[in-house]
């Protein structure tokens, strides 16, 4: 075996193996993109399209010159085979055919891996990305639903300190803050029960959740400013009602 295809050779068990690690499934996408991240990858990341296409031109180019000499072979082993010549000749056809067949299989295999390879790391960087999104979206989401239940709670102490009130101008007044306050408060669990059933399709809807999380935080900075326009009736209240 020439040098050449003694490197494509070793070039097509280097594929294999690297193709082998890459499916091993105990390792994740988001440990290969730390992997990826490394400072000697990306110093390689500059020339890898080069890289890239520089190999696969040489790889098309010895599988073309692998088929070339496959058809050459072939039909030259036809001819000596008709003509009925001595064997020693015949097996040297036979040798060249042989090698020549083998050099195809690693050419072709070489080049079918390379595509392969390139596209294997491709899906496992963007899959690491989107994971790293889903998991940010999911922090996101719990934290404004935490939010949002904890504002709720106040508010229904908030209720309960105005239905204390006395006069009945207080009354009106309470029982129509007082349903303000219900309306608010469905509102926020309407709300809450869109960004529960938007983050169950995080998976294939990403942008969505991210829009329902942003309008659920919209109504956390909402219902922060009516807590504390109450907060400050109610101490308005208290303080009339001690005079």
């Amino acid at each position: 075996m020439t040098f050449q295809w003694t490197a494509v050779a070793g070039f097509l068990y280097g594929e294999i193996a690297v193709v082998l690690v890459l499916c091993l499934p105990f390792i994740s996408p988001l440990r290969w993109q730390k992997i990826f991240m490394i400072p000697l990858w990306s110093k390689m990341a500059v020339f890898w399209n080069k890289m890239f296409l520089t190999i696969i031109v040489l790889l098309i180019v010895l599988f073309l010159d692998a088929v070339r000499e496959v058809r050459k072979y072939s039909s030259v082993h036809v001819n000596e085979k008709a003509a009925n010549i001595n064997s020693s000749a015949f097996d040297h056809i036979q040798m060249k055919l042989f090698r020549s067949q083998r050099n195809l299989y690693l050419s072709g295999f070489s080049l079918f891996l390379w595509l392969v390879l390139r596209r294997t790391v491709t899906l496992l960087t963007q899959l690491a990305k989107e994971m790293a999104s889903h998991a940010a979206l999911e922090t996101q989401v719990n934290d404004a639903t935490e939010a949002a239940k904890k504002y709720m709670a106040e508010n229904e102490r908030l209720q309960e300190a105005l239905s204390g009130q006395g006069s009945d101008k207080k009354k009106e007044s309470k029982e129509a803050t007082q349903e303000k306050l219900k309306e608010e408060v469905e509102y926020l669990k309407a709300e809450l029960q869109k960004t529960s059933t938007a983050f169950q399709k995080a998976k294939n809807e990403v942008a969505a959740v991210k829009k329902q999380s942003d309008g659920v935080r919209r109504e956390y900075d909402h219902l922060m400013k009516e807590y504390e326009r109450l907060q400050q009736s109610l101490n308005k209240a208290e303080d009339k009602k001690d005079l």
